[in-house]
């Protein structure tokens, strides 16, 4: 098989097992707490990440990590894992799943912003109708489609949807300025997010261990989520005749994800949700085929 029809393969691979995570979160916080499904679903994560280092012999790098790399690993593990799965489970397990999974792609358009201010990028008038579009989406969604009464459905469930795209939006910049192997500083990241939501879970009572389908749940969130389908993703990266158009195909995750929530989990698929989706993904692809036109 070519390169780039590898490529594609792997990245729809890692598009569709994205895609049933939203309802793997759904019915996991049926079993257990979400500091719960964080803690075994982490700790799930680190072991294939050790174990895929020890396997390309890169695992004896991790004693050689200097101080500093330590010091941003602390920190990035406490925006992710830690912050931003703690704070989107909360979500999922006061918001329907449908509307959790779609505010939660709101990232890109928050990345856009924290650009701007972090990295002084120049926002255009075409930056802000675009983000304007992905915006009017999230209240379609956040007022279940009651658009002109601005009476939010659940305003914690949707703040914390929105406050953990920003932790995401936070991390990818932060892991820009990050020049160290990939794989090697997701484990370390890991490693730091799974000893904070231990501390977390000790300290607030949270420790219990999962029955059955707890188990088969967090093990599926640990690998699917956080370890085989980053794998698989970053393949079909390094294997793309074209990035932008490998990268584009993330977009499908969400659409497919309200099919999985409503085969799996059992819900109905409301139209304001699918119109507002239509509106965060139309705003984030506008800015990127006009990043593409300009260049």
């Amino acid at each position: 098989m070519k390169p780039g029809k590898k490529s594609i393969l792997l990245a729809l691979l890692a598009v569709l097992c994205w895609s049933t995570i939203g309802s793997a979160f759904k019915l996991t916080l049926g079993y257990l707490n979400y500091p719960q499904v964080l803690l075994y679903s982490s700790f799930v994560a680190v072991i294939f990440l050790g174990g895929l280092l020890a396997i390309k012999g890169k695992l004896g790098n991790i004693r050689k990590t200097g101080l500093n790399s330590l010091g941003l690993s602390a920190i990035m593990g406490l925006l992710n894992p830690f912050a931003y799965y703690l704070i989107l489970l909360k979500a999922y397990s006061i918001l329907q799943a449908q509307e959790a999974v779609a505010l939660n792609y709101t990232w890109p358009m928050i990345l856009v912003l924290l650009s701007a201010v972090f990295l002084k990028q120049k926002i255009t008038w075409f930056n802000i109708l675009s983000l304007l579009i992905s915006f009017t989406g999230t209240v379609v969604i956040a007022t279940k489609g009651n658009l002109f009464e601005l009476e939010l459905s659940n305003p914690v469930g949707v703040g914390l949807a929105l406050s953990s795209a920003f932790f995401w939006a936070a991390y990818w910049l932060l892991n820009l300025k990050d020049k160290r192997d990939t794989e090697e500083k997701l484990f370390v990241n890991f490693l730091f997010g799974f000893v904070y939501t231990l501390i977390y879970c000790i300290l607030t009572g949270n420790l219990q261990l999962p029955g059955p389908e707890a188990t088969l749940g967090v093990i599926y969130i640990g690998l699917f989520e956080m370890g085989i389908t980053f794998v698989l993703w970053l393949n079909a990266l390094k294997l793309a005749e074209n990035t932008a158009k490998v990268s584009n195909l993330v977009y499908l995750s969400p659409f497919l994800s309200l099919l999985f929530v409503s085969v799996a989990v059992g819900e109905k698929i409301m139209l304001y949700t699918f119109i507002g989706l239509i509106l965060i993904v139309g705003g984030i692809l506008l800015q990127q085929i006009r990043i593409k036109s300009t260049r």
